[in-house]
């Protein structure tokens, strides 16, 4: 069957999403008529998300393998630490660069959706925090596809519902009661809008997205920034005229400013732990260099310790901002 025989659904989900899909896989229909594939953020954890999906529902759930075709009544799940996406009318798995700091990502299965099915793709985002899932569902809101995000109020985590209504000209917004049955209707819904092929932009950075970009590709796509990549360290270029504002870089890793902020949080509490551990290090270096000069170059030993009474400050200062009260997490 050819992909333009039916529609897709394609859904991504972060915190919360397992317990969503769940409930929506529990009153979809059996022999749903459309595939659904879905992205719920795993990272490398090992999962049996397939088999609840399954449990739950009277429909079939399995990790999305390469190669296969997806059909009706089925639904494919991400496997953890890798990406899926749809070219040629089959599923792709793919441990190619982080998206947003994370594999499985969604924007990559939605961008692959936009371009394979046009407006015969349902992109449906659910609960979740920052913002993975807007830039794809607005290509597939740009190819002629149809939009659908979960209620916000309904969500258990709302950054990305939110994310999505701020970028996205939503089709439908929905809670998790409303959604099986909603999702049911627009697997059969005859296209709406005339299918637009997918822009040259759009098509530029589904590629930036397979790595490999050299700087001439990048500078076609976006400008240098000052910012560098927190998976690879390598420059950040912000792509051109994208909303939300989103920066990628030549091995492939991408993000938004959101989760580049995320990101960076990680990395900073990791940088600030190493610098405190270095310099107790060179207070107690200097505090023994102070012991061993004592008897015989005290002059040299009074001022080791000073430096090292100096350091002892600092270091209460920097223990302070580390072991303080939490700060609020970018979300």
């Amino acid at each position: 069957m050819s992909p333009a025989a039916y529609n897709v659904i394609v859904v991504g989900a972060s915190a919360g999403g397992v317990d969503a899909m769940l409930k929506i896989a529990g009153h979809l229909p059996a022999n749903f008529p459309a595939p659904i594939l879905l992205v719920q953020h795993l990272g490398a954890h090992p999962s049996a998300l397939p088999d609840l999906l399954a449990y739950k529902g009277p429909n079939r759930a399995k990790f999305g393998e390469p190669g296969e075709v997806p059909e009706p009544g089925v639904i494919y799940v991400a496997p953890s630490d890798s990406h899926m996406l749809i070219e040629h009318g089959r599923i792709r798995v793919w441990k190619g660069p982080k998206i947003h700091h994370t594999r499985p990502a969604i924007d990559p299965l939605f961008r692959s959706a936009a371009m394979e099915y046009g407006a015969r793709a349902v992109g449906v985002v659910l609960t979740g925090t920052l913002d993975d899932g807007t830039a794809g569902l607005k290509a597939i809101k740009e190819c002629g596809g149809l939009a659908v995000v979960q209620d916000p109020d309904d969500a258990r985590e709302p950054s990305m519902p939110l994310s999505a209504l701020a970028y996205v000209e939503v089709d439908h917004l929905a809670t998790l009661d409303d959604m099986p049955a909603l999702l049911g209707t627009l697997a059969l819904a005859k296209p709406r809008r005339t299918a637009s092929g997918p822009t040259q932009a759009l098509r530029d950075e589904h590629a930036a997205s397979f790595g490999g970009a050299d700087m001439r590709h990048l500078k076609a796509i976006g400008a240098p920034s000052v910012f560098t990549c927190p998976d690879c360290g390598g420059s950040l270029f912000e792509l051109k005229d994208q909303r939300p504002v989103r920066f990628a870089c030549h091995t492939g890793h991408a993000y938004s400013l959101r989760t580049l902020a995320a990101a960076r949080e990680e990395t900073t509490d990791s940088a600030l732990w190493a610098s405190l551990r270095a310099l107790q290090e060179k207070e107690a270096i200097l505090r023994r260099l102070a012991e061993v000069q004592e008897a015989r170059m005290p002059a040299s030993g009074q001022a080791a310790l000073g430096e090292a009474q100096e350091l002892a400050h600092a270091i209460q200062v920097l223990r302070r901002f580390v072991e303080g009260p939490p700060r609020a997490p970018v979300a």
